[in-house]
């Protein structure tokens, strides 16, 4: 597990680097209506990558900016097997934050096998921040433990969201915002959800509720905030499942229940 950790760590710091070098540089793509990418991105993604398969060729590699022919190259047979090791990669999370110069985006580096988080690691290039996390061993930033905040009532709650890239005014999305905005003492809509989980495992967020996510942008953080002591299920309080990854997260069992029942009210 140490050797995945310190590759993992090597990876997401490779690809944090990449990112600077294209500060205030970079032209921006969109991928879909409000959906943006940029050279940083497959920068970054390429530095992660090279990382990652010199150390473990037979290993699989999942990137948000995925190329088919190197999928295909890494992963001949195609049906992901149940023994098999898989890099989940979002080589920049929180791309429109990096596009303008805001902070609050970062690297996201992880290892699942047969469904289950091995290692996670989130690196926020910017302000040098790295959250650490494996299996049974806890969490980290910048090498010393992390935990949630002891919040346990809503109305105390600061408390974070994302919505996908083209959130219709009548969805499901909004209504749960404005639940929570009526129920929390706050909200923040950061850009990363990577760093929205980090946080709430250091105590600078109570919670952290999305349903439009990729694997991409949760595998990391989703380890570093269960390791830290966070709560965490579905977004309609299930079990979390990686291959489905809707997320309801809080500091303290207390305030996650709190935060599913309002959560319900809007459905």
């Amino acid at each position: 597990m140490s050797d995945f950790l310190a590759v993992c760590e090597q990876a997401a710091r490779a690809g944090g680097a990449a990112l600077q070098k294209w500060v205030n540089r970079v032209t921006a793509q969109e991928k879909g209506p409000k959906d943006m990418v940029t050279e940083a991105d497959f920068a970054s993604q390429q530095a992660i990558r090279e990382v990652v398969l010199s150390a473990f060729p037979e290993h699989r590699f999942l990137g948000e900016e995925r190329d088919e022919a190197q999928e295909r190259a890494v992963a001949p047979t195609g049906r992901l097997g149940d023994g098999d090791y898989r890099w989940i990669v979002d080589p920049l999370d929180g791309t429109l934050n990096f596009i303008r110069s805001l902070p609050s985006y970062a690297v996201s580096v992880a290892v699942e096998r047969g469904g289950e988080l091995l290692v996670g690691v989130v690196f926020d290039p910017m302000l040098d921040e790295c959250f650490t996390a494996a299996a049974g061993c806890g969490a980290f930033l910048n090498g010393k433990p992390i935990r949630p905040s002891r919040c346990r009532s809503l109305p105390q709650a600061l408390v974070a969201v994302s919505f996908s890239a083209n959130v219709p005014r009548d969805s499901v999305e909004i209504r749960r915002f404005v639940e929570i905005l009526q129920a929390s003492q706050s909200m923040r809509r950061s850009g990363s959800a990577a760093l929205n989980l980090c946080y709430v495992g250091c105590a600078r967020l109570d919670a952290y509720f999305a349903s439009s996510l990729y694997v991409w942008d949760v595998g990391a953080g989703v380890l570093v905030a269960r390791e830290a002591g966070a709560t965490v299920t579905s977004i309609m309080g299930h079990t979390f499942d990686l291959r489905r990854p809707d997320l309801a997260i809080a500091a303290t069992a207390d305030l996650h229940a709190e935060l599913l029942q309002a959560l319900a009210r809007a459905e």
